[in-house]
This record gives structure tokens, C-alpha cells and sequence, in this order.
């Protein structure tokens, strides 16, 4: 177990940056995430913690010592790939033996490991059988029990989930987040999924463009964003944001509507934010205005409402037992406890 600590981290590819001169210190035992969208920075990063991309400039440490010269294999960590990387010629035995093998860990105390990891995993009664014969969750079972197996101080994982259909990312990701409580081993992951990112994190990194935006704990990041792209990538559905302005204690969008009442002074452009279970609605007259149904959606769980007034559109969520056919007209009122500004130059928070 070790604390992962990156100072200064840049990555070049020519005139291309890949990390822009980042610093992060990942706590011993915790679980962090980086999240973004293709491109960010993310897996580059990772890459580098594990050996296998070389920083530009910078320090890697992983305990106590700088590890920028040291090869992967030296560094202690244990990587879980997006495809599982098994060998098909092997058992599940061997598959999950083969890390301690090839580091000449005696016979004698390679097989009370492999049972031991197995069995964190649930795959004890699989061991004799090839990867061909398991399912996409219980390979990917295999891949971390192959991690597991050599107890490293570092785990280092890279979107492991995304090729599992929709019910196995979630049974999965409840086994990790159970795995990694259980085991207590530093780890960074990277996601482009948030939901994935929320559930699992200890903290999260929201990284865009090879710069980590904003790092906290997943009700920091999605309760209290520090700017616009934390804003907007946060939250299923996203996070709406309409332009406007503020004047005389209002919000005023750019199509002329006083749509809620805000604390601070006027500013000709701001961007106003606000989640979508934190958009009432009420029947036509009830609200603060009165919006087009635009469209409707039912989750099962809850409905979707995207409202239209001028040329802005809006989403909310309802109560699932909600019912509203398109064109209806009703009443939108927004919770003035939750909302959030942002300077449209900038994109940074406006706060009071």
C-alpha cells in the first residue's frame, strides 16, 4: 500500500499536450477516479503512473521514492485493462497464477493465493475451465483476480467495465466498490462514465484537455462545480444551462423571461445552471411560468419533461406517476436554493 503522488506532470507528443503540468496526490488505500471525455488526458495519465508512458517533464512517486526511471515491472502496480488481456490457451488458474509465476513466487505459495483471490471473486468453482467457457463478467472477474493476486501497492484501471452489457456494469461495479473496500489498495481509475465515477470514488478528478478541472468527492463535484464543463458533464441528464443576465435581483434569459429570483448584483452575461429534479412542475397557472411540453419521456423510475418557452428549452424530472402528452402547457417553477452562476468568459463559478 503507498500513496501515488504526481508533481508537475506534463505529456508531449510534439506540438500536441496531452497532460498540461499536473500535480495530484492520491491518498494510500483510496479509490480515485479520473473522469472526462475521450481525449482529456485521462488514460495518458494513468499510463504514466504505471511505466508505460514516459512524463515529458515532471515526478511520478509512488511511496516514498520517484519511480520516472524505474520499468513498469519495478513499480509494484497491477493493471485491469478494458479488454480482459486472458490467455485462452490457459485455465482460470493459470490465467490468475501466471503474475506470481513469472516473478518466481515458490510453487508452494502460488496455489493458497490463486484460491484466496479466487475466491474474493467468487470464481473458486471456474479455476479448471478455459475463458472461453465464462461469461464477459466473470473474465473480467478474472483479470482482477489476477491483479489481486500479487497484493501490489498500486491498482491502476482503465475503463475495465465498458465492455460489459448495461446489467453487468452495474452487478460489477457493486463487486468492486465491495473489492475495494475489502482489499484497501490504493487505486486510480479512469472512466468516461460518471455514473461509474460517482458510485466507486472516494474522490473523483474531472479532467478536460489535459487539465484536472475540479477534484473532490462525488458530492462535491456534482452538488457544488467549480465551473461550467464540471457543470455541464456532471449529471444524467446534464445540468441545464440557459444565457441570460441578471438584473434587479432576477435571472432574465436571453429571450426576455424573468425566469427565478438571484442573490448578488446585475451582470449583463452570466449563465444560469440548474439540475433537472430541481425544475418543479405544476399545472398551467401554478408556477412561476407557464412552458410548452416539448417533449416527454418515461424512465419507469421517473419522467422526463424537456419544456420550451421562447427559444430556450429546459428538462425536467418528475414523479414517475407524472402524465403529459406534448404541447401541453404547464407551470415551471425553479428551486432558488439550487441554482448556480457562471461568467460566460471565464466559465468559472460566480459565487456570493
Amino acid at each position: 500500500m503507498a500513496q501515488v503522488l504526481l508533481k508537475n506532470i506534463t505529456k508531449r507528443w510534439g506540438d500536441f499536450v496531452g497532460v498540461d503540468n499536473q500535480s495530484l496526490a492520491v491518498a494510500d488505500k483510496e479509490f480515485l477516479v479520473l473522469l472526462g471525455p475521450s481525449g482529456c488526458g485521462k488514460t495518458t495519465t494513468m499510463r504514466m503512473i504505471a511505466g508505460l508512458e514516459e512524463p515529458t517533464s515532471g515526478e511520478i512517486w509512488i511511496g516514498d521514492h520517484v519511480v520516472n526511471d524505474d520499468l513498469p515491472k519495478d513499480r509494484d502496480v497491477a493493471m485491469v485493462f478494458q479488454n480482459y488481456g486472458l490467455y485462452p490457451h490457459m485455465t482460470i488458474y493459470d490465467n490468475i497464477a501466471y503474475p506470481l509465476k513469472v516473478r518466481g513466487t515458490p510453487k508452494a505459495d502460488i496455489k493458497p493465493r490463486v484460491e484466496k483471490a479466487a475466491e474474493q471473486v467468487e470464481l473458486t468453482e471456474f479455476l479448471h475451465r478455459k475463458p472461453k467457457a465464462l461469461s464477459g463478467g466473470q473474465r473480467q472477474r478474472v483479470a482482477l483476480a489476477r491483479a489481486i493476486v500479487r497484493t501490489p501497492k498500486v491498482f491502476l484501471m482503465d475503463e475495465p467495465l465498458s465492455n460489459l452489457d448495461a446489467k453487468l456494469r452495474v452487478t460489477m461495479r457493486a463487486e468492486l466498490k465491495h473489492l475495494s473496500r475489502q482489499l484497501q489498495i490504493t487505486t486510480v481509475y479512469v472512466t468516461h462514465d460518471q455514473i461509474e465515477a460517482m458510485t466507486l470514488a472516494d474522490r473523483v478528478a474531472v479532467m478536460e484537455k489535459g487539465v484536472i478541472r475540479q477534484l473532490g468527492t462525488p458530492d462535491e463535484i456534482y452538488n457544488d462545480p467549480s465551473n461550467l464543463f464540471v457543470a455541464g458533464f456532471i449529471g444524467s441528464p446534464a445540468m441545464n444551462l440557459i444565457n441570460g443576465s441578471v438584473k434587479d435581483g432576477y435571472f432574465i434569459t436571453t429571450g426576455g423571461t424573468r425566469l427565478v429570483k438571484v442573490d448578488g448584483g446585475d451582470r449583463a452575461k452570466v449563465i444560469l445552471g440548474v439540475r433537472a429534479e430541481d425544475v418543479d412542475i405544476h399545472e398551467s397557472g401554478q408556477g412561476d411560468i407557464d412552458v410548452l411540453v416539448y417533449a416527454y419521456e418515461n424512465t419507469g423510475e421517473s419522467v422526463m419533461l424537456t419544456l420550451q418557452f421562447g427559444k430556450q428549452r429546459i428538462i425536467a424530472k418528475g414523479d414517475r406517476h407524472l402524465r403529459k402528452d406534448m404541447d401541453d402547457v404547464v407551470g415551471l417553477r425553479v428551486n432558488p436554493d439550487h441554482l448556480y452562476l457562471f461568467d460566460s468568459e471565464t466559465e468559472e463559478r460566480i459565487r456570493y
